[in-house]
């Protein structure tokens, strides 16, 4: 009888440590090195776009995220996507979660602080659920979603502090940084769409993703900052270096693969958490690092913004697949997902 009842709970135990595959492992360290890791791309960001134009920015860290990203593609045994179908439906996809996004945020913190960028991306979810109500097929708003989204938006508009006016420069900084959200926001349902029950690793997709992204960068950079980059008036310091560095290898690069392993052990809702905790990382760092203050309005908004995503998530963690499509990095699986591959 004592023999049955402690395998009873041995198979309870392993069974809360495994995650929806089967598989075995500790992810709680990797959910926090990855909020950390996507948080603080904003900080990041803020020092690139010191020394380079913001279309610039998005060309280097993307070039170092896809070599990061090919080499552990190499060392795994993996090889890209093969045939032009794939490679055309991630090409959209790189563009509506890399290229445009990593674009607008740099863009826009040359206007507004990395605090204001990161409680702004915490609307990504909230414009997701919209964009998914609307395009997607079967994926119709409940009740939840329904109260969710007003809720967000109100708090949208909480941070953006309409009631009191912004002078053309802060307003369009942070304008910016939203519609930043908005493209993840269509990107997770293309990908969801067209990309998700592909038989290639996640890996694959990922490193295929953001070479084609690396690729239009390239075009893109020329054409929007007038020719060959010009470095700001400080010139290239030790810290600009450092902080593209890390930006590239880890917010383009190791960040996906912590991503994927949370995933795998845990769950794509057990991976979304990291949208609650990205804001809080971004504020913290900018504030610490930068010096960078904030209004009352902006972290209180943040809070409205986030109360909204968890109302409308509701569903999504009972099993409507909303929440795999709502977070900011989740990335492609070689089985049927909603999730797909992002970059802070």
């Amino acid at each position: 009888m004592d023999i049955t009842k402690s395998r009873g709970q041995s198979r309870g135990q392993k069974s809360q440590s495994q995650g929806p595959n089967g598989q075995e492992g500790r992810w709680w360290d990797a959910l926090v090195l990855l909020s950390l890791i996507w948080g603080s791309s904003f900080l990041l960001m803020k020092v690139g776009v010191g020394v380079l134009p913001p279309a610039y920015v998005t060309l280097v860290r993307l070039v170092i995220g896809a070599v990061t990203l090919l080499v552990w593609l190499r060392a795994t045994g993996g090889r890209l996507p093969r045939g032009a179908k794939v490679w055309g439906h991630l090409a959209v996809t790189g563009a509506l979660v890399n290229v445009a996004p990593f674009t607008l945020f740099a863009w826009g913190e040359q206007r507004v602080s990395s605090v204001v960028a990161g409680i702004f991306n915490a609307a990504t979810p909230l414009l997701t659920m919209l964009v998914v109500s609307v395009v997607l097929p079967g994926e119709r708003p409940g009740a939840r979603r329904l109260l969710g989204m007003p809720v967000g938006f109100a708090g949208v508009l909480v941070v953006l502090g309409v009631w009191r006016g912004s002078d053309g420069s802060g307003l369009a900084g942070q304008l910016a940084c939203l519609a930043a959200a908005a493209c993840y926001a269509m990107g997770f349902p293309y990908a969801q769409r067209f990309l998700a029950g592909r038989p290639e690793t996640t890996v694959s997709l990922s490193a295929a993703q953001v070479i084609v992204a690396t690729v239009e960068a390239a075009v893109l950079a020329p054409l929007v900052s007038g020719g060959l980059p010009t470095t700001g008036p400080d010139g290239w310091t030790p810290s600009a270096v450092v902080a593209l560095l890390l930006l590239g290898g880890l917010g383009t690069g190791v960040a996906y693969l912590l991503n994927y392993r949370i995933i795998r052990r845990a769950g794509a809702v057990a991976a979304s958490t990291v949208t609650y905790l990205m804001p809080l990382v971004a504020v913290v760092a900018g504030a610490v690092l930068l010096g960078e203050g904030m209004t009352w309005n902006q972290p209180v908004g943040a809070l409205v913004v986030l109360l909204g995503v968890a109302i409308g998530r509701r569903t999504a963690e009972k099993g409507d697949g909303v929440g795999m499509t709502a977070t900011r990095r989740e990335l492609p699986r070689p089985a049927r997902s909603a999730t797909t591959t992002l970059g802070r």
